[in-house]
């Protein structure tokens, strides 16, 4: 009996032995990308009241940090500059040394299915890049399908190394943004994939903003539930978000709306407040760059028209940006559209503009900005037009006009430099214009520059 007790002994001793290991969470690792600046945060757990020290390849310099009462430790340590490779050691009862370590752009790749669709999925363009796809430069994080009730401190995922392999698996918008910001600035670029197909924003937003208002809670109560994703807010948020805001990034892409077309109504209020809470979660004022969702058959002819609304107006939330992708869609019967690289490549242009003051082309794509009537006309004006508008294939398409009826019919549109002018013999006296304005409309008005006008009314 008494040879029993020793052996359970130290098998405790054991055990405690390994649970006092100086440990680091899953998104600080060998081949991570660190944020580019002047410092950058580690942290992680040992026994209460432990020494950690943390010495660099790129420096003579050391950091030295005690774990607190809880176990838990926390240092910033000064950054190097870009590329690599970097070597850090993380020393405690025991080392934990991370290898291939480089410094560049971090950026969070997030949303539903649209954001998440690779190669997988059979998406050709990330099948025809995926030969070219070697780039020691470009680093994936792919955060794993999971949910929390409550926030999470840690999560089971690796950085790898952008090969044709890992290439194929990862978000195609993710990794075409990812491309087009290393090839124009010339760093190593990370990417952390957190998605889930299907899921409502609800899902990604801290339960409290929800819970504490009434629209927000009563518009997440009429979320049906699904087999193949959840739907309770905050439960992604907690367990694919949280654990990594503790990592600096440079900022968010996301592609979502899709599952919030039915509670377009409070999608604006909803968004802004999750990209707030984000914020609030990281300690900063990331930039947020989204694309609208595409054009697509729903069930209502106009709901999905009142999201893509919501989307507009969201993108006058303060470091936030929209980038429009009607023209991307080959077939409006499908809501995954194949063309990723596309929609990478725009919200990479809109990053390039506005975070990093890269000159380029106009990032932008042209919005409603102003109507007026001139006698059974009416002429619209837009933002973001760099010199003219252009149609393809024939005069504009997709416009519509009503006199105070608001009874919308189809309307002759011609365009007069930056802006078009609108009318119909079955309107005398137009009172209100609609563009695009419908669930699975692609119109064939542009800049010049390329860039597709996004949709719009009028009338409220």
């Amino acid at each position: 009996m008494k040879r029993i007790i020793l052996s359970f002994a130290a098998v405790s001793m054991l055990a405690a032995d390994l649970a006092a290991a100086v440990r680091v969470p899953a998104v600080i690792g060998s081949h991570m990308v660190l944020q580019r600046g002047p410092k950058a945060a580690l942290w992680g757990w040992a026994a209460p009241a432990e020494t950690v020290t943390v010495s660099v390849s790129w420096s003579t310099n050391t950091w030295k940090t005690t774990a607190s009462n809880g176990g838990r430790w926390a240092t910033d340590i000064q950054t190097p500059p870009a590329a690599g490779p970097h070597t850090i050691r993380i020393r405690g009862s025991n080392e934990i040394v991370l290898e291939d370590v480089v410094a560049g752009e971090v950026w969070v790749c997030s949303g539903q299915s649209n954001m998440e669709w690779s190669g997988d999925q059979g998406l050709t363009q990330s099948k025809e890049e995926a030969p070219r796809a070697t780039n020691p430069t470009i680093r994936f994080f792919y955060i794993p399908k999971a949910t929390s009730a409550t926030p999470q401190d840690h999560l089971s995922a690796r950085w790898v190394v952008c090969s044709p392999e890992e290439m194929t698996h990862f978000s195609a918008v993710g990794y075409f943004f990812g491309k087009h910001l290393n090839e124009k600035l010339g760093v190593p670029v990370g990417l952390i994939s957190s998605n889930w197909g299907g899921t409502p924003a609800e899902v990604w937003t801290p339960r409290e903003i929800v819970e504490d208002d009434p629209d927000l809670r009563a518009a997440a109560a009429k979320l049906r539930p699904f087999a193949w994703w959840p739907h309770e807010p905050g439960v992604a948020f907690n367990a694919m978000i949280y654990p990594i805001t503790s990592f600096r990034v440079a900022g968010v892409i996301w592609y979502q709306g899709e599952s919030n077309v039915p509670t377009h109504g409070t999608y604006r209020k909803l968004f802004t407040r999750m990209i707030d809470g984000w914020r609030a979660a990281w300690k900063s004022e990331l930039p947020f760059y989204f694309a609208q969702i595409a054009p697509y058959t729903y069930d209502n002819p106009t709901r999905a028209a009142f999201l893509r609304e919501a989307q507009t107006l969201s993108a006058s939330h303060p470091k936030v940006g929209m980038v429009v992708t009607s023209d991307l869609v080959d077939n409006v019967k499908d809501i995954h559209p194949q063309m990723k690289r596309e929609v990478g490549d725009r919200l990479a242009r809109y990053a390039l503009a506005e975070t990093y003051g890269v000159p380029g082309p106009e990032h932008r794509s042209p919005t409603y900005r102003s109507h007026r009537v001139e006698g059974s006309s009416v002429r619209v004006e837009f933002d973001a037009v760099p010199t003219t508008l252009v149609s393809r294939g024939g005069p504009p398409t997709h416009f519509k006009v009503a006199g105070s009826d608001g009874r919308f019919v189809e309307a002759k549109a011609v365009i007069d430099g930056k802006s078009v002018v609108v009318s119909s013999p079955e309107v005398p006296s137009p009172a209100a214009v609609r563009f695009a304005f419908t669930c699975d409309a692609i119109p064939n008005l542009f800049t010049a520059e390329g860039l597709p006008v996004n949709l719009f009314r009028t009338d409220r």
